[in-house]
């Protein structure tokens, strides 16, 4: 199979192409790999990475926002919510290190995006929040941490 064929696979069988690519680095095969939509590839889940990371994260802040702000409604479906996505994210960090950093620097951002949300879900108006995450990132992830 050419790398022209496998370019054409990859756009009208995507796992065939994926099996068939498997196969030949298996193989060492390399003159017949289709190497720009492998590396494509490659850096697509690289992002992927990073934006399960900012999901997970969106997350714990926005259930963090609504237990601090929301007193009279705490429950155990906020507390599992924030068990299920801390362990996510530590999950993550433990496999892929390298993104801790990245955690560092996004968490301006994703807190921004948990306001808007926490916002939309309270209905609790905006200048509610902080401007700036009060949570450092060792309480972001520590499951016994619980903002009064």
């Amino acid at each position: 199979m050419t790398q022209a064929t496998q370019r054409l696979l990859y756009e009208t069988d995507y796992l065939r192409w994926i099996e068939t690519t498997v196969h030949r680095l298996r193989d060492r095969d390399y003159d017949t790999i289709d190497w720009d939509n492998l590396i494509d590839e490659i850096e697509d889940m690289g992002r992927s990475e990073r934006h399960r990371l900012e999901s997970n994260l969106v997350i714990v802040l926005l259930h963090l926002l609504k237990w601090q702000y929301q007193p009279g409604k705490r429950s155990g479906s906020w507390e599992a919510s924030l068990l299920e996505h801390r362990r996510r994210i530590r999950k993550a960090l433990q496999t892929s290190p390298s993104l801790e950093p990245y955690l560092e620097n996004i968490v301006a951002e994703s807190y921004s995006a948990a306001t808007k949300q926490a916002k939309a879900e309270t209905g609790l108006p905006l200048e509610t929040f902080p401007t700036d995450c009060p949570y450092d990132v060792a309480s972001i992830l520590d499951d016994d941490f619980l903002p009064d």
